[in-house]
């Protein structure tokens, strides 16, 4: 860098940082010539649009958590309404099978109605998201599926391994809704 250059670029500096001096001196000069009581009217007033707007803000806010709360509840309230309608289906059918059943007399027709109804049924469940727990002789107690009823000893199965299911257990879409009922071998 040659002198000339680094004389223009001091000089550049030192007017550059005059200006900046002479602003600041402006700005304080602007400030001392307020009076007081202007400042002191004109920060109350913005505390009090501060005020305004934060109370608009809380108000806004609140009515916006009670109709969320409110849409909730309203969610809450109907949400078994579409799997409510498909169980209505199925009670027709079974008061249909009844019906034709009295009439006809015929038991074997009656059992098939029952048994379709009951395939519906199921397949409502599974359509829900509902699974049938595994449960059954033989299979491995696991007590955060199956709910142990009572104890046996018999020697021809392994320790802590099912003996007899009193009741299926089912989950809905992973969670244990009813743990199965069960006798457990015990040695």
């Amino acid at each position: 860098m040659s002198e000339k250059d680094l004389e223009k670029e001091v000089k550049e500096t030192l007017d550059k940082e005059t200006k900046e001096a002479k602003a600041d001196s402006t700005a304080k000069e602007e400030v001392k010539e307020e009076n007081p009581c202007e400042v002191i009217a004109k920060l109350e007033a913005d505390l009090e649009e501060w005020k305004s707007s934060y109370t608009r803000k809380l108000a806004e806010f609140q009515n916006f958590t009670k109709r969320k709360e409110n849409e909730v509840a309203e969610m809450k309230k109907y949400a078994s309404e579409g799997i409510i309608t498909k169980l209505l289906d199925n009670i027709d059918n079974l008061e249909r099978a009844e019906q034709a059943s009295a009439e006809t007399k015929n038991f074997d027709a009656l059992v098939e109605g029952v048994n379709m109804i009951l395939r519906n049924l199921r397949n409502l469940l599974t359509e829900e998201g509902v699974e049938e727990l595994e449960a059954a002789e033989g299979v491995k107690f696991n007590p955060y599926e199956h709910q142990a009823m009572m104890t046996e000893n018999v020697e021809d199965l392994d320790n802590d391994v099912i003996v007899k299911v009193f009741q299926k257990g089912y989950k809905l879409k992973g969670k244990v809704i009813r743990p199965a009922m069960v006798t457990v071998n015990k040695k």
